[in-house]
Parts: structure tokens; sequence; C-alpha cells
């Protein structure tokens, strides 16, 4: 019997993915509650406002994002999302290029509309559907997005060996190691067989924006270094 500590029933508030859920809606209601505070702004709280956002973007790319982006479930939406945070990241940039208060109160109040629609369809389509991942460890990643939220950094390890992970939990921890690369790095990647359909999705998610080179190939063990290229190859 497990411990105490681990016993919970699902869907209920000692469920760790509800926790973890819950931790992510009080975030982005902190920051629309940010937002709209900014219809009569101070120059400092824009600025705050707006390097809380950025932040925000980051972690939901480097944990959430990164980890459905393989996945077929959910790659068509990663890919809306992507496209709408990308969008939200610039529309913040007139933020603080506003010359006045009532630009900047303009520019809030269309940033705040903006996030609300795009923060909902990441707490009513994407968290529920990292929850039904395989593999995915909602409470884990939600510890990650925090960490990168408060200004910490992840672990970034050079060697990423998944033969002691089960199957169903290899691809969603290589695809959130793979966001967090800068353009250019690149990580090893070991496994107990050629993992052609890791490739497969590699080029169906991030198609030229990396490369893929046999480091050793079999018969017992592959190593395959990843790099990210963001610029040309």
């Amino acid at each position: 019997m497990p411990p105490a500590a681990e016993v919970f029933i699902q869907a209920t508030d000692t469920d760790p993915d509800v926790q973890a859920q819950r931790v992510v809606e009080e975030t982005h209601r902190q920051l629309l509650e940010r937002l709209a505070a900014l219809t009569e702004p101070h120059e400092e709280l824009t600025t705050a406002s707006t390097e809380q956002l950025r932040r925000l973007l980051t972690a939901t790319e480097q944990t959430l994002y990164a980890a459905a982006s393989g996945a077929a479930e959910t790659r068509l939406l990663i890919r809306a999302l992507r496209t709408a945070a990308s969008t939200i990241g610039r529309h913040a940039d007139s933020l603080t290029t506003a010359t006045d208060g009532s630009e900047r109160a303009g520019a809030a109040r269309t940033l705040a509309g903006m996030l609300s629609v795009h923060l909902g369809m990441e707490r009513a389509v994407l968290l529920p559907a990292l929850r039904a991942l395989p593999g995915v460890d909602l409470s884990a990643l939600v510890g990650d997005f925090t960490t990168v939220l408060a200004g910490g950094r992840l672990e970034d390890p050079a060697v990423v060996d998944v033969r002691g992970i089960p199957h169903g939990q290899r691809h969603p921890r290589i695809f959130t190691r793979f966001a967090r690369l800068a353009d250019r790095e690149s990580f090893v990647l070991v496994n107990n067989h050629d993992p052609k359909p890791l490739r497969h999705e590699f080029e169906a998610t991030h198609l030229g924006r990396f490369t893929w080179e046999y480091v050793e190939s079999g018969p017992e063990q592959w190593q395959i270094r990843i790099t990210r290229v963001d610029g040309d190859a």
C-alpha cells in the first residue's frame, strides 16, 4: 500500500493534477488583474506587468507547450496556442512604447482581452488534454512552470538517458528538454533502440528547426545528438 501522502481521489482536491491546475489558474488570474489595473496606468506598474507576462509566456512554452508538442492529440492545439502567444508577446511591446497614459491604457485593454481568451483556452483545453496524455506528469510540469515563472532555471542535462523511463513517458520528457535549448545548443539522447518514431514527431512539429546526428547506432545502445536550429541550418 502506498504511503498516506500518495493516496488521493482523482478529480478531487486531493488529486495532484487538480492542485497543479489550480496553480496555473491562480497565476492567470493574478496577471489579468494586473492588466485590468492598467486602466489608470503608471509606468512602473506597466513595466512590472509586461515582465510578468513575458515570464508567463516563457514558462508556459518551456513546460506545458513543450510536453504537449510531440503528441498527435495536441500537436495542432499547441501550434495554434504558440501562434497566439507570439502575437500577444508582440502586442505587449505596445505597452512599453506607449507615450502617455491614455495610449497605455488602450493598449492594456486590448492586451487584456487577447490574453483573457488565450489563457481561457489553456485552462479549458490544454490543461485537461495534458492530464489525459500518457506519460505526462502535470504536477511535475507545473512545478517547473512555477520555477521559471519565479525567474529560476530548470535543470538542463547534456545527456537525456530514457532507457529507464517507461515508453509512454519518454517523448514528453524529450520534447520538454528540446524546448529549453537555445539556438545551436544540443543534447544527446540515449535509448535502447533506434528512435525513428520520435524523429518523425520532430519532423512533424519542428521541421527545419533541428538536426539529428547519430553518435552511436546500436546494437544495444543508440545515441543521437539533437540540436536546435532557429536560423538557417
